[in-house]
């Protein structure tokens, strides 16, 4: 039997078995085809892994009190580690902000707080303080091309109080020194 008289190489077979093991995005976290706004995630969503935690800690209170002295794999430890789960707890329970403004909002907000007109605005969200609370930060240019005036704004997440802001002139810097 010669080369030609060889049955020739499927080659159909061999690209379905590739096209079987590609891999692909899932369709909510492909952005090629997404086309609409960003919705931010709340923060509120904190709070449910607070819960689990401390259901962890109030079993292993339990166990300690109830097996402490039967059983050779319970001790202080489990308390040690009850309170450290508690305190995560409580830090995940009391940072979990439910955020009543969005971006757009906090535009708004910016806008109302350097009394100018408003051009080009992007808005950043960020956590301030100990307790991690939301805010939005907003850094907004003047109307004119190109604009005069510049701001930076950061307004409360939860309630939408402006809490500071700046407003300065938009001179070009001297970049030939």
């Amino acid at each position: 039997m010669t080369d030609a008289d060889a049955a020739p190489h499927d080659v159909s077979s061999s690209s379905t078995a590739d096209d079987d093991l590609r891999d692909s995005l899932p369709d909510d976290l492909n952005a090629a085809e997404y086309a609409g706004p960003y919705e931010f995630p709340d923060n509120s969503r904190r709070r449910k892994p607070g819960y689990l935690y401390l259901a962890f800690a109030a079993v292993c209170v339990v166990l300690w009190v109830w097996k402490r002295d039967e059983s050779p794999l319970v001790n202080d430890g489990l308390l040690w580690a009850a309170l450290l789960l508690g305190l995560v707890a409580v830090f995940s329970i009391t940072s979990g902000w439910r955020m009543k403004v969005d971006e757009k909002e906090a535009l708004v907000a910016a806008q109302g707080a350097v009394g100018f007109a408003v051009g080009h605005a992007s808005a950043q969200q960020v956590w301030r303080g100990l307790r991690s609370r939301p805010t939005w930060r907003v850094l907004i240019y003047s109307v004119e091309e190109p604009p005069r005036r510049r701001g930076l704004v950061l307004v409360d997440a939860v309630d939408g109080r402006v809490l500071e802001h700046l407003v300065q002139d938009n001179s070009p810097e001297d970049w030939d020194v």
